[in-house]
C-alpha cells in the first residue's frame, strides 16, 4: 500500500493505492485563500499541515497500517519562508498572486541571462519574484528569512524534520539551471540568498527522509519512506501515465494546464510557455498556465445563483447546447500563457435579456476551454505534435465540459480510470518507485481508459467564431485594467 499526498490550494487531498495500482481509499480536507490586497493572494501554511493530517485520519485505519511508503505533491510556487528557528515569518504568497509585476521586469533587466539559465520569463507566480518583492517590501521579513521552502516541501518537513524538495517543483521556483537539474547560485544572488537558503534536491522518485515517530504513531503506519514527489502537475502527468516524449493531458484543477513530457530540455518563453523538469529521472516538461480554470468555473456559480458547483456542471450537461449568447473572459486571477499578464481580468461580453443563469454557465466552460485552446496553439507553435490530450483533475468528472474541450480544440480527449484523482495518484506512484527499484516506465503506465471524446464538427464550427471574438475581447480590452 503506498500513500499519496497532494497539497493543493483548495484543499489536501490524500489517497491509498495498494500493489495492483488500485486506489483502495481517498479523502480531503478543504482549504481557503486570503486575498488581503487586489492581486494578492496567501494562506497560512499551519493551515496545509493540519488539513494533511485531516486527510489522512479520514483514511481506513487498517489500510494505513500496511503503507510501505508517502509521496508528496503540490501546488507549485509558494514562497514559504522559515525564520533560523523555522517558524513562519509569513503567511505564503502563492502561486496565483500577482504582486511581484514589477519586480520581474527589474529581475529581467538586472539579468539578461535570466530565461537562458532558467528555461522561463520572470513570472508574478514563481517563487523568485515573491522573495523579490519581500526584500523591497518587507525588509525585515526578507532579513529573517533562513530557508525558502514550497508548500508541499513545508509538509514534509512538518512530517519528517527534513528540508527536501523534488526537481519538478522547485524548477517553478525561478531558481533553477533547469537544464543542470541544480540550484543557480547566479540567479540566487539577483534575489538576496544563497544554496544555504534552499532545500537539498532529489529526481521525484528517491527517497528523502522517513516520517517523524510522532507523524507515524499519530496515522497509525511505520516510519516509513516519503518520497521527494513533485509539482501538481508533474505528479499528475506521474499519474497519468505521461512520460514519453510528445504525450500530454490536460489539468483541470484550480489552474488549468496543457502538459507536455519531453525527454530533451527545449525552453520556449515567446509564448510564455514553461519548461520545467519532470518529477522522473532524464525528464523534461513543457506547460501552458492558465490561472483560472476550475474556480472560474465555482466564481461564475456562485455568481449565477447556482446552489452549488456541481449543479451547474448536472445543468449544463443536462442542456448539452453550447452557448450562442455572452462570452466570458476567465482572468480572474491574471494570467501567465500566452499572455503573462497579472493585471488581465475576467469580463462578461454581449449579455443581453435572453442570457440567464444557463447561459452564464454554458459561457463559463467554454471561456476556460477557450483560454486553454490558446495554450495549446502555443505549444504547437513551437513544433509540438499534439493528436490527442488526457484530461485529469477534479474537472474531468464534467462529460459535457470535455466535449466543448475537445471542440474548442479540435482534439480528442482521454478520461482514465481514477482521472479525478490526478496529482495524488502519481505521488502515490513515486512513493512505490522510492522503495520498490522498479522501471517507472513500467510503474508509470497509463490508467485503462475510461472513454474517449471526440470534436463534434458542428460545435467546432461554432466555437472557431467564437474563439475569434474571445481573443479581440482580451486585446481591446486589456488597456483599460
Amino acid at each position: 500500500m503506498y500513500l499519496g499526498l497532494d497539497i493543493g490550494t483548495s484543499g489536501v487531498k490524500a489517497v491509498l493505492v495498494d500493489d495492483s495500482q488500485t486506489v483502495i481509499d481517498q479523502a480531503s480536507s478543504p482549504l481557503s485563500v486570503s486575498r488581503p490586497k487586489p492581486l494578492w493572494s496567501e494562506q497560512n501554511p499551519e493551515d496545509w499541515v493540519r488539513a494533511t493530517h485531516e486527510a489522512v485520519h479520514k483514511l481506513d485505519t487498517r489500510a494505513r497500517r500496511a503503507v510501505k511508503a508517502v509521496g508528496l505533491s503540490g501546488q507549485m510556487h509558494g514562497a514559504t519562508c522559515l525564520d533560523d528557528e523555522n517558524e513562519i515569518i509569513r503567511p505564503a504568497i502563492l502561486w496565483n498572486d500577482g504582486r511581484s509585476s514589477a519586480n520581474c521586469a527589474e529581475m529581467m533587466a538586472e539579468m539578461p541571462s535570466l530565461t537562458e539559465i532558467t528555461g522561463n520569463l520572470a513570472m508574478p507566480g514563481f517563487t523568485a519574484p515573491k522573495i523579490h518583492w519581500m526584500r523591497q517590501h518587507e525588509p525585515e521579513n526578507f532579513k529573517r528569512i533562513a530557508k525558502v521552502l514550497l508548500p508541499k516541501d513545508y509538509v514534509r518537513y512538518r512530517l519528517t524534520g527534513a528540508f527536501a524538495s523534488d526537481m519538478s517543483d522547485s524548477a517553478g521556483t525561478l531558481w533553477m539551471n533547469v537544464e543542470r537539474r541544480e540550484w543557480s547560485e547566479e540567479v540566487l544572488a539577483l534575489t538576496g540568498l544563497t544554496t544555504k537558503n534552499m532545500p537539498e534536491l532529489f529526481e521525484g522518485s528517491e527517497p528523502t527522509a522517513k516520517l517523524s515517530a510522532k507523524t507515524a504513531d499519530d496515522w497509525g503506519m511505520a516510519q516509513v519512506p516519503v518520497a521527494a514527489g513533485g509539482g501538481d502537475n508533474a505528479a499528475g502527468a506521474v499519474g497519468a501515465g505521461v512520460v514519453n516524449p510528445g504525450e500530454g493531458f490536460i489539468s483541470l484543477g484550480t489552474s488549468g494546464v496543457v502538459f507536455l513530457a519531453d525527454n530533451h530540455y527545449r525552453p520556449n518563453t515567446d509564448g510564455a510557455v514553461h519548461t520545467f523538469c519532470h518529477a522522473l529521472p532524464g525528464l523534461w516538461h513543457q506547460m501552458s498556465v492558465i490561472l483560472s480554470a476550475a474556480s472560474a468555473v465555482d466564481f461564475v456559480a456562485r455568481i449565477a445563483g447556482f446552489e452549488t458547483e456541481s449543479d451547474l456542471y448536472d445543468q449544463t450537461a443536462d442542456a448539452e447546447t453550447p452557448g450562442k449568447g455572452a462570452i466570458f473572459l476567465p482572468y480572474l486571477s491574471g494570467e501567465r500563457t500566452p499572455h503573462n499578464d497579472p493585471k488581465a481580468t475576467g469580463a462578461f461580453f454581449g449579455l443581453t435579456h435572453e442570457d440567464t443563469p444557463l447561459s452564464m454557465a454554458q459561457a463559463a466552460l467554454e471561456g476556460v476551454a477557450f483560454a486553454l485552446a490558446d495554450g495549446v496553439d502555443v505549444l504547437k507553435a513551437t513544433g509540438a505534435k499534439i493528436e490527442s490530450l488526457s484530461v485529469i483533475g477534479g474537472g474531468s468528472r464534467s462529460h459535457w465540459w470535455g466535449a466543448v474541450m475537445a471542440s474548442a480544440m479540435n482534439l480528442p480527449l482521454t478520461y482514465r480510470k481514477a482521472s479525478a484523482v490526478g496529482p495524488a495518484f502519481g505521488a502515490a506512484r513515486l512513493a512505490r518507485l522510492c522503495v520498490s527499484g522498479e522501471d517507472f516506465a513500467e510503474v508509470c503506465a497509463p490508467p485503462k481508459i475510461d472513454h474517449v471524446i471526440q470534436p463534434d464538427s458542428d460545435m467546432c464550427d461554432l466555437y472557431a467564431g467564437r474563439r475569434e471574438t474571445f481573443s479581440k475581447l482580451y486585446h481591446a480590452t486589456k488597456d483599460l485594467n
